[in-house]
């Protein structure tokens, strides 16, 4: 091999010192010298391993409180210089500057400290490592000749390489390099968005939309393949204060690994039963929502989303954001499920589904709040959308009667409840609802009054074919997750029975459809909030 970077002098100042014992003592074995910091140097020492302080190379003693170690011609001219410029070795020559061919460094742990809810903003500034970055970059920048690590996992190859070659390859470094830059990238972006909102949360308000917006993200899993097989793809956990609930925290406690669309589907199901306060269920397929039920009795609330699409819901994903109990749990299992989120399952519940082993359970301690703010990322082509998470939420207050019928407290209860669930579904979204129940969702339709006679129409095809002698959207309310603009989509909903009527407002034709709506025996309120979901 003639690649080969040789390695004689290694630097380690690692914060986790998983595996740094085992390394360093191949280090030594391989005839290394090993340069290292404050407590990395200690411990080094302690375990009878041939360790050099940093102080000794720089000949100045760590100060601020180790603040301030690394940063030092000694330390960056050693690592910075490359070894077939004339004028660097003559610099460092000059300098009594030695080479270093090995820099093993990872970072203070300020992500792990910003997930500990009693960390001060004082805990967290001392979390923000300088050095290592500094160290880490330049390593990274002159990797022709220096071999970065950052990642414990690659410890093995590294002194593998080393004792068989005495160096690394190019494509190592090269491949190392970019590992630590994607390693500081996502530091330092956890960091700035931390400080964005000052500290308080991960959100976004007009007033504090960045100039530049970084993402980072540590894996977590390798999927086995994304929305379909031909496509790669992994899941990823993004340094936050905000440790909000859900499919990305969860515990799994039986089935498969989870796949792209599960993941994708759960999150979307655990995020809509997070809406109600009373006991709620959801049934999610596809990220849109084929039925949802509230009631004080959880097995009741099953029978009644389950009842709002049965045939939809074989292959779903079920939210629940009440813990698992055995009923619910046989009820769940009467049918094909992929997976179940909640905050807790009993003990009965669990034997239960120990008998399909491959249905998911996973739990998650609590549910997330509806209202908290939070950060939404999508892709476009070539960047990225970002925007505050629809935290909105409409209360009997925010309710504005715009016709003369006034609606009934039963159809303001039920038109709450369906605009909740509208604010999940797909735009162009309408969802029927009565007696705390979906009865009828229209789903992701170009049209608004598409959307309206899908609902109707699959809502009565069900009831024929489950012998019903009427119709379930008639006495039910309609939620709208838009204005309409024109009275079709309304009418179309008053003429399959609904007699209430839940909507933004705000277009233009607006008098045209409180109008309509009169003229129809509708009651009709505005919330003033719009829910678009794409």
């Amino acid at each position: 091999m003639t690649d080969i970077a040789p390695i004689t002098t290694a630097l380690i100042s690692v914060s986790d010192k998983t595996g740094i014992i085992d390394l360093a003592r191949r280090l030594n074995a391989a005839g290394v010298r090993i340069i290292s910091t404050g407590g990395t140097a200690r411990l080094l020492a302690d375990e009878g391993i041939d360790v050099t302080p940093v102080a000794d190379v720089t000949g100045a003693a760590e100060m601020m409180d180790g603040r301030v170690k690394t940063l030092h011609p000694a330390i960056h001219g050693g690592i910075l210089a490359r070894r077939d410029n004339a004028s660097h070795r003559a610099d460092m020559q000059a300098g009594g500057i030695s080479a270093i061919d090995l820099v093993i460094v990872n970072l203070y742990p300020f992500a792990a400290t910003l997930a500990r809810p009693d960390a001060s903003r004082d805990d967290l500034v001392e979390n923000i490592d300088i050095g290592g970055p500094a160290m880490i970059r330049a390593a990274a920048k002159n990797h022709d000749f220096v071999t970065i690590v950052t990642d414990a996992d690659d410890y093995a190859s590294v002194i593998g390489d080393i004792t068989q070659h005495g160096g690394t390859s190019t494509a190592t470094r090269r491949r190392l390099a970019a590992k630590a830059y994607a390693h500081t990238a996502r530091y330092d972006a956890t960091i700035a968005n931390w400080m964005l909102d000052d500290g308080n949360n991960d959100s976004l308000s007009k007033d504090s939309l960045p100039k530049e917006f970084s993402i980072g993200g540590g894996l977590k899993e390798i999927l086995r393949y994304g929305e379909n097989s031909h496509q790669h793809a992994a899941l990823y956990a993004m340094g936050s204060r905000d440790q909000r609930p859900g499919v990305l925290s969860a515990t799994q406690i039986q089935g498969k690994p989870l796949s792209y669309n599960n993941i994708n589907d759960t999150d979307a199901a655990f995020e809509l039963v997070a809406e109600f306060d009373t006991p709620s269920i959801a049934i999610i397929k596809h990220a849109n929502p084929c039925g949802v039920a509230s009631h004080d009795a959880m097995e009741q609330a099953w029978d009644a989303a389950l009842r709002a699409d049965p045939v939809s819901a074989f292959g779903g994903i079920i939210a629940l954001n009440r813990p698992l109990t055995e009923a619910v749990a046989r009820k769940i299992t009467s049918i094909f499920t992929e997976v179940i989120i909640a905050p807790d399952a009993d003990d009965a519940a669990r034997q239960v589904l120990a008998e399909k082993p491959n249905l998911r359970l996973l739990l998650t301690g609590a549910m997330p709040d509806p209202s908290a703010p939070g950060v939404i990322v999508k892709s476009v082509a070539g960047g990225f959308l970002a925007q505050g998470r629809d935290h909105g939420r409409i209360s009997r207050d925010d309710l504005n009667c715009v016709t003369s019928r006034k609606p009934s407290d039963a159809e303001i209860s039920d038109m709450l409840f369906a605009m909740k669930v509208a604010k999940h579904v797909k735009s162009n979204a309408i969802v029927y609802a009565r007696g705390g129940a979906t009865v009828g969702i229209g789903a992701g339709q170009m049209s608004r009054l598409d959307s309206s006679r899908i609902a109707v129409r699959k809502a009565e095809d069900l009831a024929r074919e489950a012998g019903l002698d009427q119709s379930p959207v008639i006495g039910s309310v309609v939620a709208s997750d838009a204005f309409f603009p024109f009275a079709d989509g309304m009418l179309a909903a008053a003429e399959a029975g609904a007699t209430a009527v839940i909507q933004p407002g705000g277009s233009i034709r607006d008098d045209d459809i409180i109008k309509a709506a009169d003229d129809a025996g509708l009651a009709m309120v505005f919330t003033g909030m719009r829910h678009f979901r794409h």
